[in-house]
């Protein structure tokens, strides 16, 4: 069964594990992207309210434990391995571990489920980049499809959204709105995901919708964005969460469940965009607010992990899936998501 793969790769974003770590972590994250020094240092202090850590390096942690004991139960023989894209394990010290274990080829799953450049094609760039810096007998590494539609993926979401209208009052239950918020990207971003544009924002609308039919199919619902961080002049998508909690408000909404479907696990832009921002603008408004759960080690999530990897070891052409027009397949296609043009950032920043 294992004979073509000899190791799983989970890759990731980063995070910083102390004070020391914000800033260096912070400008590898930015780098060539003219983020203003403003919004470095806003972000910078985000993360030193929780003591310069982020809790994304223990989650990654957590998951690769639930792993271990997921792939051991079903008979997968084959080590598990943790790279980062911005803080260490930095993933090209990773490929160097894995070679100097023997491994030869690997598969990689992502933490994020979406297509767009920094979700996916990036992460294909930051594995050709760190087998580049490890040489030419550095492991070969597959990238596992996108999962988003996964119903691992999408039925924690649906619990989660069901928990957070059961903190609610009940009674205002017809005044209450659903709003799923994902990290927000420029609109260039979006309009180049896949063959025809947009991949990235209606693959978060259909999620959006099979988890609203699932768990509240009386409600309305919102898809909206959070966690911008790039140059002001760059148009990227909206609205921004907090803008939109202003808007509803207005018209007669009571109560929001703010469900995070962007997102694998409850780390910073999760912890303090939400749980922090965007409630305390709920709270300036009167509105009753509920944020629903990521995924994080549910079982249900780390079950599909281990399909994801089962359909590539026995090269299955059977994958559970909710929204069957999405046709990448395992890889991305083609020219699909190529990265942003950078542009220079004005004077002064």
């Amino acid at each position: 069964m294992t004979g073509s793969y000899d190791a799983v790769l989970l890759l990731s974003f980063g995070g910083p594990e102390g004070p020391d770590d914000v800033m260096p972590f912070l400008e590898n994250v930015v780098r060539g992207r003219g983020v203003p020094a403003a919004r470095l240092a806003e972000v910078a202090e985000h993360y030193q309210h929780f003591g310069g850590v982020s809790p994304i390096n223990e989650q990654n942690r957590e998951l690769l434990a639930a792993l271990g004991k997921e792939f051991a139960a079903h008979g997968i023989d084959l080590p598990l391995y943790w790279g980062n894209r911005n803080w260490h394990p930095l993933l090209a010290d990773t490929l160097r571990q894995m070679r100097a274990d023997g491994v030869r080829r690997a598969l990689a799953f992502a933490t994020s489920a979406y297509s767009s450049y920094s979700s996916c094609r990036q992460y294909r760039d930051d594995i050709a980049t760190a087998q580049r810096e490890v040489g030419p007998d550095a492991p070969e590494v597959e990238k596992l499809r996108h999962f988003y539609d996964h119903p691992g993926f999408v039925g924690p979401h649906v619990d989660a959204v069901k928990a957070a209208l059961g903190s609610l009052d009940p009674a205002r239950r017809g005044t209450t709105r659903i709003v799923f918020t994902a990290h927000s990207v420029p609109m260039s971003m979006d309009a180049s995901s896949g063959p025809d544009g947009g991949l990235y924002s209606a693959q978060l609308t259909t999620v959006a919708g099979l988890v609203s039919a699932a768990a509240a199919p009386d409600l309305a619902w919102d898809l909206v964005w959070q966690s911008r961080s790039g140059p002001p002049q760059v148009p990227w998508l909206e609205p921004d969460v907090n803008d939109h909690l202003r808007a509803i408000a207005g018209e007669g909404v009571t109560d929001a469940v703010v469900s995070p479907i962007g997102f694998v696990s409850d780390h910073l832009e999760v912890i303090w965009d939400l749980d922090n921002e965007a409630k305390q603008t709920a709270g300036e408004l009167g509105l009753g607010f509920a944020r629903a759960a990521t995924p994080g080690t549910d079982p249900r999530f780390v079950g599909m992990v281990r399909e994801l990897v089962t359909e590539r070891l026995y090269a299955s052409s059977s994958q559970r899936r909710l929204a069957p027009w999405e046709a990448s397949g395992p890889s991305c296609l083609p020219g699909c998501c190529p990265a942003p043009a950078r542009r220079p950032a004005p004077a002064g920043h």
